[in-house]
């Protein structure tokens, strides 16, 4: 794999050796694994904050895990936006949340577009927080879940030993090295006495862990999920949240545009209009239904369609 080489020139040896290990120990089906991808190289060196060619404001390298949607969703979102105001943009497609706080901090990705630094990636921001800049929260209500298929007779979390011999005493979950899998293994667990009732949580990918899911509805049989609000699967497979008495998910957090250490400094514009962005429920869930269900081999136009619908929702760089 490579990291993309931003408008620095610098892609650090230390991301390449953490991105290195972390994506074979990923390794596995869906989309959440797909290879690391980028824009293509803009020809000549750039200097700092300054693009290659006349009209070109400079390359601002997006990167994200893209089966978790909301980062998706974003993405394409902030390309509409920077590159009809003369920016280039390039994607940087990682499988892991540790790979990409690695090079957000190294500076090899400019922005991630839907970070969960609250609560969720609270162990990334401890580590690498001294060289990340948070421009601002996009929606304030975000929330990891365990969740079941509508029919299911499992209301708790609190329930799941009663059921051990329906789920084969395995969670299904998703990324090895997302938040929501350190929560779930770290603190769901053991709070419930998962562990000592024998149950497992089995980590692959997001979208090996919906085909589960899938597969499971079709069949009507008893399965319980690792997986957060807002995201689109919620609906589109009539999932609903266990109840956590023991509050051991944590509370709602933001979602956030967080980028590397020094971004504001080399495009104030851009840090200004990005930490305006806000969207509510309603907005936000329309957007990634947009991307994510009516297009969804077209996330820029999935984008285009969310912004005929919302046409002065989030402005534009500079204005």
């Amino acid at each position: 794999m490579r990291i993309a080489h931003t408008r620095r020139g610098r892609a650090s040896a230390v991301v390449m050796a953490a991105a290195v290990g972390l994506t074979l120990a990923a390794c596995g089906d869906g989309s959440g694994d797909a290879e690391e991808t980028t824009g293509e190289d803009t020809a000549g060196e750039e200097t700092e904050g300054e693009g290659a060619g006349d009209g070109d404001m400079g390359t601002i390298t997006l990167g994200y895990i893209p089966s978790w949607t909301d980062g998706l969703s974003t993405a394409y979102l902030l390309e509409n936006k920077l590159e009809e105001a003369g920016y280039t943009v390039e994607h940087e497609e990682l499988t892991e949340a540790g790979i990409l706080y690695t090079a957000l901090a190294g500076g090899d990705v400019d922005i991630y577009p839907s970070a969960w630094p609250e609560v969720t990636h609270a162990q990334y921001m401890e580590e690498y927080g001294d060289s990340i800049e948070d421009l601002g929260t996009y929606y304030g209500n975000a929330k990891l879940t365990w969740a079941v298929p509508e029919y299911s007779e499992i209301t708790s979390i609190a329930d799941i030993p009663d059921y051990a011999d329906e789920l084969d005493n395995q969670i299904i979950g998703i990324e090895p090295g997302a938040g929501l899998t350190a929560a779930s293994q770290d603190s769901v667990i053991p709070a419930y006495g998962l562990d000592e009732a024998g149950f497992e949580l089995a980590t692959s990918s997001t979208t090996a862990m919906l085909a589960e899911l899938e597969s499971a509805i079709n069949a009507e049989e008893e399965i319980v999920v690792t997986l957060w609000r807002p995201f689109w699967a919620n609906a589109e497979y009539g999932v609903r949240d266990l109840e956590d008495p023991e509050g051991a998910l944590g509370e709602s957090e933001g979602l956030h545009f967080l980028a590397t250490d020094g971004f504001s400094d080399e495009y104030p514009d851009v840090a200004e209009w990005i930490g305006g962005i806000s969207l509510d429920d309603a907005q936000y869930g329309d957007l990634e239904s947009s991307v994510v269900n009516d297009n969804p081999d077209d996330p820029a136009a999935g984008v285009s369609a969310w912004l005929e619908q919302y046409p002065d929702l989030v402005g534009s760089p500079g204005m």
